[in-house]
């Protein structure tokens, strides 16, 4: 987002630019190191780190002249992140998005071979005979939300759930052949991300990407969805693809830097 320069406290920038020199790889800093990471003069470094050690942030490693992130900086973000379910945190990510880039965005996760659809945005899709309100389930193998899901579990995992349920012909462009499918599967783990033009509802067509847990495996799916007439193909591809794979990337991280406290959730209805 652009922000206007003249709206930005320096002072507040600088104390997270000290805090993010700080890493895995360096967990332990002296000032002239901080300053030289964060861009900082020495002097400025050396106020700051002192008033985040008062604070509780930083802390001294006894016998040197180093710093280190005290687990006090985990507590906001933790508490941000585990207060609420992916359900609660994909929502907002969706609302900026539609109508902007979609007609509607979604949240979906895997249930045997369906996909359970746990939030949705919606902006104009009321014209189209689907429902896709939470609680509603479609088959995995005719969904994009699906596919980009199978796709980042192993191959046998993917047949024995494609192999659960009856496939039958959703529209004509459904694909319900097996090796088709694991062919698009293939094609859709190495791309990150899976596409489909009218392959479940006619005149409706898809983007969507895996959210992943800290292993890699699937948790759910996001996608965004336009009316055919709206746009092409290739241009909503063009202008999704890029959003729908920043807010799965947002909601992996969020899951992965919770620490496994940010689960699914289950839809119940109001």
């Amino acid at each position: 987002m652009a922000e206007n320069a003249k709206n930005l406290v320096q002072s507040a920038a600088k104390v997270f630019a000290v805090l993010r020199a700080f890493d895995a790889g360096l967990p332990e800093l002296t000032i002239t190191e901080v300053a030289a990471r964060a861009g900082l003069d020495r002097g400025t470094a050396f106020r700051l780190i002192h008033t985040l050690v008062s604070l509780g942030y930083l802390r001294p490693v006894p016998g040197s002249r180093r710093f280190r992130l005290s687990l006090k900086c985990l507590e906001l973000g933790f508490l941000a992140l585990s207060s609420q379910d992916l359900r609660a945190h994909a929502e907002p990510l969706l609302r900026e998005r539609v109508p902007a880039i979609a007609d509607a965005g979604s949240l979906g996760t895997l249930d045997g071979p369906d996909v359970v659809y746990l939030e949705r945005v919606d902006a104009g899709m009321g014209r189209h005979d689907v429902d896709r309100r939470p609680g509603r389930r479609i088959r995995a193998y005719g969904a994009a939300l699906g596919h980009a899901q199978l796709a980042f579990l192993p191959e046998a995992r993917q047949i024995s759930i494609l192999e659960s349920a009856e496939r039958v012909k959703l529209s004509e462009r459904t694909l319900t052949d097996l090796d088709a499918l694991l062919e698009r599967l293939r094609q859709v783990r190495v791309q990150g991300y899976a596409v489909s033009d009218g392959e479940n509802a006619y005149g409706l067509r898809t983007v969507a990407a895996p959210v992943l847990d800290a292993g890699g495996a699937p948790m759910a799916g996001v996608s965004f969805t336009v009316d055919a007439g709206r746009m092409a193909l290739e241009e909503f591809v063009a202008l999704a693809r890029p959003e729908v794979l920043q807010v799965a990337k947002e909601l992996t991280d969020a899951v992965r830097h919770s620490a496994g406290a940010i689960g699914v959730g289950v839809w119940r209805p109001a």
